[in-house]
């Protein structure tokens, strides 16, 4: 079928003017699971899935697609699933941590690590591919303050508060209301995020949350991959007032290329998908290669609604319009998604949306402010911030228990 947004005539004549423009601008990208799927498929085995190579058959990041689409910045995900809990999820996060620290100790030439908004600059002067981690879901630190700290210390920059499910602070998008937003130690959290210079990053929380957080950060939040509410009428997206405060606030939304975020059609069509996975025994996230010949089996049958990369040049013209050209980026979920767009199949795709967007007229100044600028610029911000609240107070030492009247 023709996907909302198909792509505009003549989108591809300018694919050489893109990629001109990504050589000097390259994308920075706010999420990318490699870590998860590493740990998933190979349990971070890296000489069995070596990123040096074609790894197309298994994965959608390799490093000479990650060259072929003008990536420069990469925020790794270190995911874990929202149904691991307390130390186990600590611990998992560590797992994913440490992969990430390999990869980059394994292919000094093209990735290098990224603490700050500088180090992004650098490794841009270098020709490598900038390297920074987010953490997914709040229940990676198990309601401690001085795990989030040593998080920070081991190199993560964001944090999602939750992921698809609530925590014991914060309500996700895709769960029934909990506690109706962030709780008073959910306030704290986001006061340390701020004091150590993490990113607060709002993709899968709910709206309540998403005007909690806003209402008390003292630096700009992100949202490392979510669409538009307005095009697509999706919880896991973001509604246009939100879009506004973002504009106030300072902050950063990055468009995801997840076609049930992005493509009405696709809502039901992934819900059944999902079933069907859960039907044979599998978690609705999983892109194993076992799980991937059930997903094609599926989709063999029930043809998939298709998304382009015009369906995501139409979030970006809304989320331009509602929030400024200042406060939009890119965050795909590569290798977090069984499905992708036609046209942004995996991470050697970013050329297609650029040269779609030259073709709806966005010129080389908000391109680069989409790419590359507001990522580095949100970062800096948020280290600004840092620097002066720890001037002001010193680490907190709140707990679940004394704020939230929990037990931790």
């Amino acid at each position: 079928m023709t996907a909302v947004g198909s792509t505009a005539a003549g989108a591809t004549d300018f694919l050489d003017e893109a990629r001109e423009l990504l050589a000097t601008f390259p994308v920075v990208d706010g999420h990318n699971d490699l870590p998860w799927a590493l740990r998933e498929q190979v349990r971070y085995d890296l000489d069995r899935l070596d990123i040096a190579d074609d790894q197309s058959a298994h994965l959608h990041t390799d490093l000479p697609r990650l060259r072929r689409g003008g990536v420069g910045g990469q925020f790794w995900s270190v995911f874990v699933r929202s149904d691991m809990a307390g130390d186990d999820a600590v611990s998992a996060t560590l797992e994913q941590i440490d992969v990430v620290g390999r990869l980059l100790a394994r292919y000094p030439q093209d990735l290098a690590r990224a603490s700050t908004a500088d180090d992004m600059e650098t490794a841009r002067r270098q020709g490598r591919i900038a390297s920074l981690m987010g953490a997914e879901g709040g229940h990676s630190i198990n309601n401690s303050l001085a795990t989030l700290r040593a998080l920070h210390t081991l190199g993560v920059r964001y944090m999602t508060l939750t992921h698809n499910d609530n925590i014991a602070w914060a309500d996700s998008a895709t769960d029934a209301p909990g506690v109706g937003g962030l709780s008073a130690f959910g306030h704290e959290v986001v006061r340390e995020m701020n004091r150590t210079g993490m990113l607060v990053d709002l993709s899968h929380v709910a709206v309540t949350t998403m005007h909690d957080a806003l209402a008390v950060t003292e630096a700009p939040v992100i949202f490392s991959h979510s669409s538009a509410r307005a095009i697509c009428d999706h919880p896991r997206n973001i509604p246009d007032d939100v879009l506004a405060l973002l504009r106030d606030n300072g902050g950063v939304a990055m468009a995801t290329f997840v076609p049930k975020f992005i493509l009405p059609a696709a809502v039901a069509w992934t819900a059944r998908a999902d079933e069907n996975m859960r039907a044979h025994g599998l978690h609705a996230l999983d892109t194993t290669p076992e799980a991937m010949k059930i997903h094609q089996a599926f989709e063999a049958s029930n043809p998939r609604p298709m998304a382009t990369a015009a369906t995501v040049a139409d979030h970006l013209d809304h989320m331009r319009e509602i929030a400024g050209v200042d406060h939009i980026g890119i965050g795909g979920d590569f290798d977090g998604t069984a499905f992708t767009p036609t046209g942004l199949e995996d991470v050697a795709g970013y050329p297609n949306l650029i040269a779609e967007l030259l073709s709806r007229k966005w010129s080389t100044s908000d391109l680069s402010k989409l790419t590359w600028q507001n990522a580095v610029r949100v970062l800096r911000a948020a280290e600004e911030v840092a620097r002066g609240l720890r001037d002001e107070r010193g680490p907190s030492q709140a707990r679940i228990t004394d704020l939230d009247g929990v037990r931790a």
